[in-house]
């Protein structure tokens, strides 16, 4: 695909800042490592490298990746990946909501299984290692495994998902592959329409995958023949870079909620269904400042609010039992408030907006001082409405707990983590860093069905979401390296 201009040169900054933070882990020269026969550098790096270039040019846009549930390149994506399970050994097969599996059972196909994945679904004008890498990671890690002979050797059963939706570009609903495996998929989910009116439901027969209300819930894994589940994903942030390290264990992972306002007219339809601040509709140069009752002003004050709370809870949160220091401290660390999308009606240079319809992302690893957040925030909003003469309703989109990984598997994470760069490196004197999500991955759904983990890998500029999204091929090396660390304990 081609990139712009404007694209290569934010790459080539984006590399002249990070290569001093890229560095400060050097591996030892290539011709020692490659003389040594346990890091298997064809397959965990240059096949795995080239995997990720070829997934990546799977798009259905012309000039950019985009690939996105049940689309023809989702497809198409789907039965490469498949490919690459067999060659990795795996028994392969397509569910009921798209998700593509590959398994081996071991030595005892009646023990819990260890789960391992990542989506195979992008963003708009995306990356080509969200979600990939930790789908081509664990094939990678297998094939060794196959390769040596080895893989019928694993005590338990070894299953790889690619989850066909994570993103929830689509239908705006996250986790549709992942949560239908753990079981907390609504049935209603196979009623939501995309921008076209085609419902999740349809888009799977469409791709001749018949779904019902019936099978949707027998998609659930019985928890008790899942160990447990793990994945590995790209930072998205800059930390592990700033440290100089390629890979790092994640502690949990952000709750989340997703706000949207609507500031209409009071006639406007759906106002229950969103957050709606009700204005009037007039005349750019008739209707005096003085008569106005303008939902974009109100919304451009609401915002800055959204931003100055969030920025600064502790001047905001009153102190009671459910927000004390703890909790203000761990906000004041881990809030993070995003408004990414914003509409008016009728959207005319020269008329009074009757509607702005605006969402907010609010993340923190303190559910209940997101909660405190929340509230105030919906308190202070009612407030400005009140004052500007205008109406304001408040919708919850989505929500989702902070998650704790498991601290036994982070543990296991953590060392193989080490053995896989001691092996390419030599001695390491620091501790593989740990470092909690901000992002939402698939084992915020995986965590109602098992216990979770995850590693992080180094991403350049902490650039996520975009095409300048790189990691270095390194790094996509220590990562498998790590998993098959990893899965040689379970043999």
């Amino acid at each position: 695909m081609a990139i712009s201009p404007h694209t290569k040169q934010y790459l080539l900054v984006l590399s002249l800042l990070s290569t001093a933070a890229a560095s400060a882990f050097i591996f030892s020269d290539d011709a020692e490592r490659s003389s040594r026969g346990d890091l298997f550098r064809e397959i965990l790096r240059d096949e795995a490298v080239a995997r990720l270039d070829e997934l990546g040019k799977v798009s259905d846009a012309d000039g950019y990746l985009e690939r996105t549930f049940m689309s023809p390149a989702s497809v198409r994506a789907g039965n490469i990946i498949r490919g690459w399970m067999e060659d990795a050994g795996l028994r392969t097969w397509v569910d009921q909501m798209g998700n593509v599996h590959g398994r081996v059972e071991g030595m005892n196909a009646s023990a819990e299984a260890l789960l391992i994945g990542s989506h195979l679904d992008t963003v708009v004008d995306a990356g080509i290692f969200d979600g990939s890498l930790g789908v081509i990671s664990a094939l990678s890690a297998l094939k060794v495994l196959y390769t040596n002979e080895t893989l019928g050797k694993l005590r338990r059963p070894v299953e790889v998902i690619a989850f066909s939706d994570e993103e929830g570009v689509r239908f705006q609903s996250t986790f549709l592959g992942s949560a239908a495996v753990a079981g907390i998929l609504p049935v209603t989910a196979l009623q939501i329409s995309d921008k076209s009116g085609l419902t999740v439901q349809e888009a799977l027969e469409k791709n001749s995958i018949q779904i019902t209300e019936k099978n949707l819930l027998q998609l659930k894994y019985d928890p008790r023949s899942v160990w447990g589940y793990i994945e590995i994903h790209i930072e998205q942030g800059p930390v592990l870079e700033w440290l100089g390290f390629p890979l790092g264990v994640v502690k949990g992972i952000a709750g989340q909620t997703r706000l949207k306002f609507k500031i209409s007219l009071p006639s406007s339809p759906n106002a229950q269904l969103q957050v709606t601040v009700r204005g009037s509709q007039g005349h750019a140069g008739t209707v005096p400042m003085s008569m106005r009752q303008d939902p974009m002003t109100a919304a451009a004050e609401l915002i800055v609010l959204l931003e100055s709370l969030c920025k600064n809870p502790k001047d905001f949160l009153s102190y009671d039992s459910h927000c004390n220091d703890i909790t203000v401290e761990s906000l004041s660390s881990s809030l993070v408030c995003t408004v990414g999308e914003i509409s008016t009606w009728p959207s005319a240079s020269n008329v009074i907006p009757g509607q702005v319809t605006f969402t907010v992302d609010l993340r923190a690893m303190d559910d209940l001082g997101r909660e405190a957040v929340i509230y105030e925030l919906s308190k202070q909003i009612y407030q400005i409405c009140e004052r500007r003469s205008v109406s304001c309703v408040i919708d919850r989109k989505h929500d989702a707990n902070a998650v704790t990984c498991d601290s036994e598997l982070s543990s296991q994470l953590k060392s193989a983590a080490y053995s896989a760069l001691k092996k390419m490196a030599g001695e390491i004197q620091e501790q593989i860093p740990a470092l909690m999500s901000g992002a939402g991955h698939d084992a915020l759904a995986m965590h109602h069905l098992t216990q979770v983990g995850m590693l992080f890998v180094r991403c350049r500029g902490g650039v996520s979401h975009s095409p300048a999204e790189h990691v270095l091929d390194d790094d996509v090396w220590a990562a498998g390296l790590a998993l098959l660390a990893f899965l040689e304990t379970h043999m």
